[in-house]
């Protein structure tokens, strides 16, 4: 079943299976649609609710109440309106009945479709999630001598070239900047290469990866050298190549002809073709045959 209600600035629903909401939905009209009439948004509602669950209402039959109740005669009216036929349209692929509820017993959905804007209101605190990360770099500052003279610098004249200070994290081209911190290097390189973010994926777009955010002198080497030493990597991971090794000799031919190997030599000014053959087994070579075989090529 399905409460749907509709106000001057919004409308709203409620879904419900056994007399229980499961589901709540709800949404500003936009400044159009706030000078329709009542039916019209009422209609709307109807139309949000079809299309937002949609995959819950199609393979059942459901009941809408609303408290419009020239709505429950919308398969039987005339439809004149263009707001009637497209919901209509909207209606068509779903069985339901349209049902009157008087608006004061339709007060979840009332509610949903109803803000209430005071003038007096206030912001009185704002909770912020910063990572546990960010503090420890912060701290990193100070134990290295040099971001903390870069801190120092920062702090009264910034920017300073391509470095500038942003909320107490010192930045290098809008990047977060690692130099001074090896550690807080491999921890970045183990969460977005070994973590289910990175994916262990290659050298290259572990080095894009990290370059979009951060930024320290020699990033790619290093970040090339720990892609090459993960071992998740080198356990799962194969070269696309051939295997290398030493070059195989062939097998000795049981009989005469089995194994024949030609290298065509061409000359682009003559034409000429000359074809070299290697024989195996040289004892059953016969004169005669070699010359015809050559007599043939030739014509």
């Amino acid at each position: 079943m399905v409460e749907t209600d509709a106000s001057d600035k919004g409308i709203g629903a409620v879904l419900q299976q056994n007399g229980y909401p499961i589901a709540f939905v709800s949404r500003a009209l936009v400044l159009k649609n706030q000078g329709l009439s009542t039916y019209e948004k009422e209609s709307l509602a109807i139309l949000m609710v079809v299309d937002h669950w949609r995959p819950y209402l199609q393979t059942i039959e459901f009941i809408i109440q609303t408290d419009q109740q020239s709505l429950i005669f919308l398969d039987d009216r005339r439809l004149n309106i263009y707001r009637q036929q497209k919901a209509l349209t909207k209606l068509m692929g779903v069985q339901y009945k349209i049902c009157y509820k008087k608006g004061t017993s339709n007060s979840a959905a009332d509610a949903l479709s109803r803000v209430s804007h005071s003038p007096d209101a206030e912001l009185l605190s704002l909770s912020v999630a910063q990572p546990v990360w960010l503090q420890q770099l912060q701290e990193s500052y100070v134990k290295d001598e040099k971001a903390k003279k870069m801190f120092a610098e920062l702090t009264l004249h910034s920017p300073q070239g391509y470095f500038q200070l942003v909320q107490g994290i010192i930045k290098f081209k809008n990047r977060i900047w690692l130099g001074h911190s090896p550690q807080l290097q491999q921890q970045v390189m183990q969460a977005l290469h070994c973590s289910p973010i990175g994916g262990h994926s290659g050298s290259l777009f572990t080095y894009i990866r990290i370059k979009k955010l951060f930024f320290w002198a020699h990033m790619k080497t290093q970040i090339q050298e720990f892609v090459a030493s993960c071992s998740v990597c080198q356990q799962a991971k194969t070269e696309k190549v051939a295997y290398p090794g030493l070059l195989q000799p062939l097998s000795v031919p049981d009989q005469a002809w089995q194994v024949v190997t030609l290298d065509f030599l061409k000359d682009f000014l003559c034409l000429h073709l000359t074809i070299v053959c290697w024989w195996w087994w040289t004892s059953f070579l016969n004169t005669h045959i070699l010359s015809n075989c050559l007599a043939h090529l030739q014509h």
